[in-house]
């Protein structure tokens, strides 16, 4: 299991009490979820994709004190109340993908791995895919999808480029699109890559939508002086969740944010912040 990025500093910033309640509402590959276990904690993993629940099912079986339930964290409130597991001691969100989905899951979440299909949907009973949007959306909705979400320099040339070639030919695979990106740009540029496949990904699965449903329903179920933890991997993620401080007039306890330092590329723009509710 590949070790998750800032797992000591997230199972520290949560403050874990013998017998308290915890949500994980990212759980991946459950690195984050079994060590709350082990340090007493009893624990609700939350996972929308529902490959990553079965997956880590066989993981937990010696683990009395952690359930699994597959659902999207937008629905953290009502997940907790069915579950019967509030109010609790602390809420935890990674916000990035887990390794198992960028290498294995086969829906094209990488520009590394050009014969998968451009999917990039997380829950895969979702109607949206991000070859539909490639290929359904107009020019300038492309234009304003991969400047805002990509914040990409070249995203008036590259949304051109997508709608004159999809004219001639479906956009459908990971390798079609970055021919079409190194095309426009005249280069092979794993950053550019990296903001285009990254904003199609947030559009498919309205991630920063959730994740402003998710943090307000986290705050429902908290006790007082409970604590969220999240890690962002984007800099409009990482202001949604400073809005939400800021708008709730929580404290961040850790004055500076804490960053992963030298770890995958994909990591490398992790920010930990631990909130106090």
């Amino acid at each position: 299991m590949h070790t998750p990025v800032l797992l000591n500093e997230a199972i520290e910033g949560l403050n874990i009490k013998r017998n308290g309640l915890y949500i994980d509402a990212t759980v991946g590959e459950g690195g984050h979820l079994i060590e709350i276990a082990k340090r007493g904690g009893k624990v609700l993993g939350i996972d929308w994709d529902a490959s990553q629940i079965e997956n880590l099912r066989f993981k937990i079986e010696n683990f009395e004190d952690i359930k699994l339930e597959i659902g999207n964290f937008s629905e953290i409130e009502s997940i907790a109340k069915k579950n019967e597991f509030y109010p609790v001691d602390g809420v935890f969100f990674d916000l990035g993908l887990s390794m198992i989905q960028i290498k294995k899951s086969g829906r094209g979440f990488s520009y590394k791995n050009l014969d998968e299909p451009l999917d990039m949907r997380i829950d895969m009973t979702s109607d949206t895919t991000a070859s539909e949007l490639v290929n359904s959306l107009n020019q300038n909705d492309l234009y304003e999808l991969f400047a805002r979400y990509g914040e990409e320099i070249n995203s008036l040339a590259i949304s051109q480029a997508i709608v004159r070639a999809r004219s001639l030919k479906k956009i459908d695979t990971v390798a079609g699109l970055i021919k079409i990106i190194d095309r426009t740009i005249g280069e092979k540029d794993n950053r550019t890559y990296a903001r285009i496949f990254q904003s199609l990904r947030i559009a498919v699965n309205d991630e920063f939508e959730n994740l402003k449903k998710g943090l307000a329903g986290a705050m429902r179920i908290l006790k007082e002086h409970s604590r969220i933890v999240a890690i962002t991997f984007h800099s409009l993620e990482d202001r949604i969740v400073k809005q939400f401080i800021r708008n709730n007039n929580l404290k961040q306890l850790n004055k500076k944010v804490i960053m992963s330092g030298d770890r995958l590329e994909f990591e490398r723009s992790a920010k930990l912040r631990i909130i106090e509710v």
